[in-house]
């Protein structure tokens, strides 16, 4: 049985947080939403849970922070391609999310540092599959590096 990911976020409004996400291409789960919370559908296998600020305290005795206050977490997520990864890139900043950090070009490995709306840093790459498979030596090896 496959591992499904479920990454919990805070978001000051819940209305902009699923908007934002399904101008990226993830799909709502309507079954797993109310007025709390919105279930983020990436692909069969990992879901980003969007909580209200209030609801997600409920399940935490600590302070809950917007990702515009603070930094807990990065959530990266890998892509086909490269120009997938620049694709979203644009989506991102047209639906209101932001830039965290330049692109970074590692040639074997490609990828974006963004935020959404509430500043929750979410990551994009791409890995060369023969990086992937056999680390980025095997990769540079076989550019004549």
């Amino acid at each position: 049985m496959p591992t499904d990911i479920f990454v919990n976020l805070p978001t000051a409004d819940l209305d902009r947080a699923k908007a934002f996400y399904e101008a990226l291409g993830a799909t709502i789960v309507p079954e797993f939403t109310d007025e709390n919370a919105a279930c983020v559908r990436w692909d069969e296998n990992v879901f980003f849970m969007i909580l209200t600020k209030e609801f997600f305290a409920t399940f935490t005795s600590r302070p809950v922070v917007l990702g515009s206050e603070g930094a807990q977490v990065i959530t990266a997520l890998s892509r086909a391609s490269r120009d997938d990864v620049d694709a979203i890139r644009a989506t991102i900043l047209e639906a209101g999310g932001g830039e965290n950090t330049e692109p970074q070009d590692h040639g074997f490995m490609y990828g974006i540092s963004m935020t959404d709306p509430d500043g929750n840093i979410v990551e994009l790459m791409w890995v060369d599959p023969v990086a992937a498979e056999k680390g980025p030596e095997a990769f540079s090896a076989e550019q004549g590096g």
